[in-house]
Parts: C-alpha cells; sequence; structure tokens
C-alpha cells in the first residue's frame, strides 16, 4: 500500500466560525465524491493550512464534525504573501491506497480554482 496526497483547496466567504466550516466541509465532501475508493479510516493525516486573515476556527474541526475521530489533523497559517488568494483553506490528505498516482483527484473550489486550473475538474 502506498500513501498518496491528495490536495485541495476552497475560500471561505467570511471569517466566521460558520463560514470556514461550511467551505471546509464542502471541500472535504467534494474530496471524497472525486475519489470515491477514498474511506476515512484509510487517510493517513490531514494537513490545513488558512491564509491569515482566517482565525474564527480551524478547518480541521469539519472534518471532526464529519466523523474523522481517529484521523491525525493539523492546521497552519499559510505565508502572508501580498496579493494571495484571500480567504483561503488548504488542505492536504494522506491517503494509504493502491490507486496509481495518475488516478489521484485533486479538488478547487470557488476562486480557488485558480490556484491549480491544470488540476481543475470543469
Amino acid at each position: 500500500m502506498t500513501v498518496r496526497g491528495v490536495r485541495g483547496a476552497t475560500v471561505a466567504n467570511g471569517d466566521t466560525a460558520e463560514e470556514i466550516l461550511n467551505a471546509s466541509q464542502e471541500l472535504l465532501e467534494k474530496m471524497m465524491k472525486a475519489n470515491p475508493k477514498m474511506r476515512s479510516e484509510d487517510l493517513a493525516s490531514a494537513f490545513f493550512t488558512v491564509t491569515p486573515d482566517l482565525v474564527s476556527t480551524h478547518p480541521a474541526r469539519a472534518a471532526r464534525l464529519m466523523g474523522w475521530d481517529r484521523v491525525p489533523l493539523l492546521c497552519a497559517q499559510e505565508i502572508p504573501i501580498p496579493g494571495s488568494l484571500p480567504r483561503c483553506i488548504r488542505v492536504l490528505l494522506h491517503w494509504n491506497t493502491s490507486i496509481q498516482q495518475a488516478e489521484v483527484v485533486h479538488v478547487y473550489l470557488r476562486e480557488a480554482a485558480a490556484l491549480r486550473p491544470d488540476l481543475t475538474q470543469s
């Protein structure tokens, strides 16, 4: 079994706990749907980052609310680069799977789709 990285990103509508949790949950759900073989029990860990303008809650809390009780989760702040996409939530899932790297589907939602247009599905 190999560990594959699965990337995702989205943008919260505002800096409130509700907006951050809604955006994070939507992102995680769409990542799971885009990778139908993915189950939370197969995740080695998840690493979330947020831009410095999001401080109301941790996006990892959305994963806990979805039942990811045994997945190790970590949150950090993105480097504050001038001109970066505001209110951005990013996640890197470490997935124990036998699928090939080319089969992994990365998910970029809302304005974050501009971060990786080469990986954004229409």
